[in-house]
């Protein structure tokens, strides 16, 4: 660790990197999604309720319900197609009132297309259900531009976050977002420094997209590293040699253009349901489990009256340090908290009930709070200690892909985990070995894949590498 020591991480102070890093707007969105779309629902009862009252005399006509409730879902499906709920919704008042006036608009004629055919519309009346539609495109776009004034006044107008990194490139400004020195904040792409690399992954949470400025010959390698991170990355560049790009983008005036380097391995529907699978799981392992956990802990209480867990700094998700917990399994005072020395067949820092749940993978479960708390997934590569090494190298000098791992959270267990891939890295092999079926898992996401590994997982708890 030597070469690697914190002093280049404390040499920014955690304390200043935190004060870049804004709150999620991804979840501030997905809540305002939510809340327009309970208003939208009571908004369409209540107008034709009202209606029924200034038409019948009868609030909350069971006619007039009906009618609401089968324009209901129509309206919210085509609303959800239509983008009536997006960013640009959000950030657009009369773009947020065309798209659901449309589709009010639409809804309505397909609901009276199909009473006409059923020969039920003469049992409504024509002109309250008129009004009733009236009044809800008139709260629809009043909703709209409440919305629009309560994003500028708590938000600041702002719907999505962006970081621009000046490392010495061209001049480009954009709109609301925020602007960082990469030399403020020890920020150099050509060094392989988990500190650094650490911090950049800090700097960048939250963000949707991260636009760096370097000079040409440093493109790669920023194109590397935000492809690591897992975010939406862009470099400001007038050509697109050899980046891999996926995209590019013209900001007009001055600001230029910019191209599209990283997206991150999944959009926002796939890990909304990663993220449920993980809860669930987790938290359903855990109370079924509990028999289990209480009892090793005991037992691990009892053989020398250590901790119960040993905690251990570990990468995870855009190469930040996150702490991982496990069941300590070796004697108090033969802790390895930097993973500098691989356990071995018969290693004499291992306790007796240490030997038993490191064979049958129990000592992992805890694990499953680091799910629950978000630093980790149930399928996902397998989360390294820094000191890790494969024949006397560090992870990373073996192989320069070994950042790209760290795009998705470190999983419970994973593909290379079922392949056999676990144990001691003696050569560099056992880490390539891993490393490429990581990638593999990256690229090809799904849920049904997580389903089938997290059952694989089950034949391989005990295993003659486990130990």
């Amino acid at each position: 660790m030597n070469q690697y020591s914190g002093s280049l991480y404390e040499a920014v102070e955690p304390a200043r990197v935190q004060t870049v890093v804004p709150p999620s707007r991804e979840r501030q969105r997905l809540s305002a999604y939510i809340i327009l779309m309970c208003i939208d629902t009571a908004l369409i009862h209540l107008a034709f309720s009202t209606s029924a009252l200034l038409y019948h005399g009868e609030w909350w006509a069971p006619g007039m319900m009906i009618v609401a409730q089968t324009l209901l879902p129509v309206f919210l499906t085509i609303a959800l197609y239509n983008k009536s709920y997006s960013g640009r919704a959000l950030r657009e008042w009369i773009f947020a009132a065309r798209q659901a006036l449309t589709a009010l608009a639409l809804a309505a004629a397909l609901i009276s297309f199909i009473a006409f055919y059923t020969k039920s519309a003469a049992t409504f009346s024509r002109g309250s259900v008129t009004l009733g539609l009236l009044m809800t495109a008139a709260g629809i776009v009043f909703v709209r531009r409440l919305f629009s004034i309560a994003i500028d006044k708590f938000w600041g107008g702002a719907t999505t976050n962006a970081l621009i990194i000046d490392d010495g490139g061209l001049s480009f400004n954009l709109n609301q977002a925020t602007k960082i020195s990469a030399a403020d904040f020890g920020l150099d792409s050509t060094r392989q420094d988990p500190f650094m690399l650490d911090r950049l992954g800090k700097l960048v949470r939250n963000q949707e997209k991260v636009v760096v400025s370097c000079p040409p010959e440093r493109h790669r390698a920023w194109s590397f590293l935000l492809k690591s991170a897992g975010v939406h990355g862009e470099i400001v560049s007038d050509y697109a040699n050899d980046l891999g790009v996926v995209g590019i983008n013209n900001y007009g005036g001055k600001s230029g253009a910019t191209l599209t380097v990283s997206k991150g391995p999944l959009g926002l529907h796939d890990r909304v349901i990663k993220r449920l699978f993980d809860i669930c799981v987790a938290g359903a392992a855990l109370v079924i489990l509990s028999p289990v956990l209480l009892a090793v802990a005991f037992l691990i209480k009892r053989e020398d009256r250590g901790q119960v867990f040993f905690i251990q700094r570990r990468l995870g998700r855009s190469n930040q340090f996150f702490d991982m917990v496990k069941f300590r399994s070796m004697r108090v005072g033969r802790l390895d908290a930097d993973g500098q020395r691989s356990t071995g067949r018969g290693d004499e820092r291992v306790t007796r009930i240490g030997a038993f749940i490191r064979r049958t993978s129990i000592d992992e479960l805890p694990q499953l709070l680091n799910v629950l708390r978000g630093e980790m997934s149930i399928v996902g590569p397998r989360p390294h200690a820094l000191g890790s090494r494969a024949n006397n190298k560090f992870f990373w000098e073996v192989d320069d892909q070994y950042w790209a791992r760290h795009c998705l959270k470190p999983g419970l267990t994973g593909l290379a985990q079922v392949r056999g891939y676990r144990g001691a890295t003696e050569r560099e092999k056992d880490l390539t070995d891993r490393l490429q079926s990581d990638l593999e898992y990256i690229s090809g996401w799904s849920l049904k894949r997580d389903v089938q590994i997290v059952l694989a997982t089950i034949a391989v708890l005990r295993h003659e590498k486990a130990y």
